[in-house]
């Protein structure tokens, strides 16, 4: 059984990659300063065994970037101990650092009042949804923790490379950017598929032109949650001119109810790439929220030092 820290035993972690010698060397890894809040990842949707096993991956990938993160997850819409719910984690985390501190303590160790927040809360959703974000704040207020609510991880040119990379996998795209071929069933028009009304549709739009930048194709928003929109879009885009159109959901994948999707996409008759899912980027993302609200700058992997 997985923890709210961590994956369960026997499923693999990723790890940070070994040091490198010689004179371009990669630069040792900022860690997690001792005694940082918790990452905890607001998780939205009904969890079962699929979204834990993406949200694990996200904070997998957040710690490998960041040695010593103590990163744990908690759900919006859960009523199974299994997948501990957001206001119980964040209150587990405060009442835990507050043992430590009285533990440091009675050992006769100096030990400070603890200054800061308790836990950083990070949203698991690409772009705004009022609603969502609403829920998340009154877990926070209910777990009567000291916590902080970043943004929501969009929109970022990140994203953009995911979309391109879910459009290539199922055959929507061209993989590369330079278009040196060609893809017979690579769509001419892109629906960004997203849920959260028009502030959503609104920010999605910003990750849109960084998509069309990359793929030379019209990209539109339209919202998943909207009856009809991704069908009027869709009318919308073939009035223009495009033949093969295909939905790309600006989404992660637990904030969307099941099937909705699929028979927005059915209705638009356009083929449809997966969501983000755990792509790496994404637990990249989660981490640069955290470390923003902290004020420190995990290194990026891979950059030389001369």
């Amino acid at each position: 059984m997985s923890t709210p820290t961590g994956p369960a035993s026997g499923l693999p972690v990723r790890m940070p990659r070994p040091r490198q010698s010689g004179r371009h060397r990669r630069p040792e890894p900022v860690v997690a300063p001792e005694g940082a809040p918790a990452l905890v990842l607001a998780v939205p949707g009904v969890p079962g065994p699929a979204v834990r096993s993406l949200a694990e991956e996200v904070i997998s990938i957040a710690r490998s970037e960041l040695p010593g993160l103590d990163a744990r997850i908690g759900y919006l819409d859960s009523e199974d101990a299994e997948y501990p719910t957001l206001d119980v984690v964040l209150a587990r985390t405060a009442a835990e650092r507050s043992a430590r501190v009285e533990q440091a303590r009675a050992a006769g160790r100096e030990a400070a009042d603890p200054q800061g927040p308790a836990a950083v809360v990070v949203p698991l959703l690409a772009g705004p949804d009022s609603a969502l974000i609403r829920r998340i704040r009154q877990a926070v207020m209910d777990s009567r923790a000291a916590a902080e609510l970043t943004d929501v991880l969009g929109p970022h040119p990140l994203l953009a490379e995911g979309l391109h990379v879910r459009l290539s996998e199922a055959g929507l795209a061209r993989a590369d950017r330079a278009r040196l071929f060609t893809v017979a069933t690579a769509a001419d028009g892109i629906i960004l598929a997203t849920v959260g009304g028009e502030e959503a549709v609104q920010a999605a739009g910003i990750t849109g032109m960084l998509l069309a930048a990359r793929l030379a194709v019209p990209v539109m928003a339209a919202a998943l949650d909207q009856e009809g929109a991704i069908a009027a879009m869709a009318a919308q885009l073939r009035g223009s001119g495009s033949v093969q159109l295909a939905v790309a959901p600006y989404l992660i994948g637990p904030e969307v109810a099941e099937g909705l999707l699929d028979a927005a996409a059915k209705e638009a008759e356009c083929a449809v790439a997966e969501a983000l899912g755990a792509y790496p980027a994404i637990g990249k993302l989660v981490l640069s929220q955290y470390a923003a609200a902290l004020g420190i700058a995990p290194q990026p992997q891979g950059s030389p030092v001369h």
